[in-house]
């Protein structure tokens, strides 16, 4: 039996049900392909329900504050998916009418999306005949055919759009590209294949080969930074500071303590010398957390430290401590508010 054929076959008997599987408003597919890159549809799923149910159309969304969107965005990660969703949002109710565009290629013109989302949205929603290749395509075409070229090089990003061009199925395209995602996440998962139950099995390179665990492979991954964060949470009883980020960097756009970023764990010496530097009239200083807190990004560890300031007063801007969980902020902090007894 042909390839295709088979994944849509797996596909009929074993797919979830998703709320965007029942659907072809290219508005909620897009919103579930950018939920889904890089997370788990477990973890993705309950972020898409409130964001259809706050944001029901496209003009919903191009309307919101960018700070309401990143509010509800919390703890997905890779906030730039929500500043381009906005954007794009806006992009397509300024210049389109509120229409998504029906091609590929048009697709692509739109802020945030690439080669995989304007694959997905216009197979799915519209039936071109496009191939989609993400994470679980890569592996299930890597393992199935036993190539070697790396996913992440040029040559192999090439390669596999055109190996999956080749075996797409022509007469079910919104299926099949959904097929061979599902397929990729649950069959042919990372490590936990199910390849004795697999119906790819007796055609499989990788298995014949004994492979499975070595492939797709992947060229080295950047070299991590080691980064120090410090978080100054000024209290006076009842109030306190918040920042909001600016800049390319990460966390663009969300609130946070006042930092102090230092080349490596800071002393308590150190904080209060930083203090006298910045002007900073306290009482007490104290270390909330006995050591770091590592958060890992995908290039950068950050080693965390969350000192509080008891001063009498604060000067200036403050943000009162009953009104902390408003604000759009990183998940480490959205921890820390949530476990400090303000």
């Amino acid at each position: 039996m042909q390839f295709s054929q088979i994944i849509l076959d797996w596909y009929s008997e074993n797919k979830r049900e998703l709320p965007w599987r029942s659907t072809v408003n290219p508005y909620k597919i897009w919103l579930s392909e950018i939920m889904l890159q890089q997370t788990r549809v477990a973890q993705g799923l309950p972020y898409y329900e409130r964001f259809v149910e706050e944001f029901p159309t496209v003009f919903d969304l191009a309307s919101a504050s960018e700070e309401k969107i990143l509010k509800l965005w919390q703890g997905l990660g890779y906030y730039s998916r929500a500043r381009n969703m906005h954007f794009t949002a806006k992009q397509v109710v300024n210049e389109y009418g509120g229409k998504f565009p029906n091609t590929y290629k048009e697709l692509l013109k739109l802020k945030g999306i690439g080669d995989y989302t304007a694959s997905a949205i216009a197979s799915i929603c519209f039936g071109e005949l496009v191939p989609v290749v993400d994470g679980n395509v890569y592996r299930v075409l890597a393992r199935y055919f036993g190539v070697e070229t790396p996913i992440n090089s040029t040559d192999g990003i090439k390669y596999f759009k055109n190996l999956a061009e080749q075996v797409m199925s022509a007469k079910d395209i919104r299926d099949y590209n959904q097929g061979i995602m599902e397929f990729g996440a649950i069959q042919c998962s990372p490590k936990k294949p199910l390849c004795l139950y697999c119906p790819l099995k007796d055609s499989c390179k990788a298995i014949s080969e004994n492979r499975v665990l070595d492939l797709p492979k992947k060229l080295k991954k950047t070299k991590i930074r080691n980064r120090y964060f410090n978080y100054l949470v000024f209290i006076d009883g009842k109030n306190t500071i918040l920042e909001q980020r600016k800049g390319k960097g990460i966390w663009q756009n969300l609130f946070q303590f006042p930092l102090y970023e230092t080349a490596s764990v800071a002393s308590h010496e150190m904080l209060e010398k930083h203090l006298q530097k910045i002007n900073k009239d306290y009482q007490k200083v104290t270390l909330y957390n006995h050591k770091p807190i590592i958060h890992k990004l995908s290039h950068q560890h950050l080693y965390t430290n969350f000192w509080i300031i008891e001063t009498k007063r604060i000067e200036g801007e403050y943000v009162n401590v009953e009104d902390l969980k408003n604000y759009p902020v990183p998940v480490l902090i959205a921890e820390f508010i949530e476990t400090f007894n303000f």
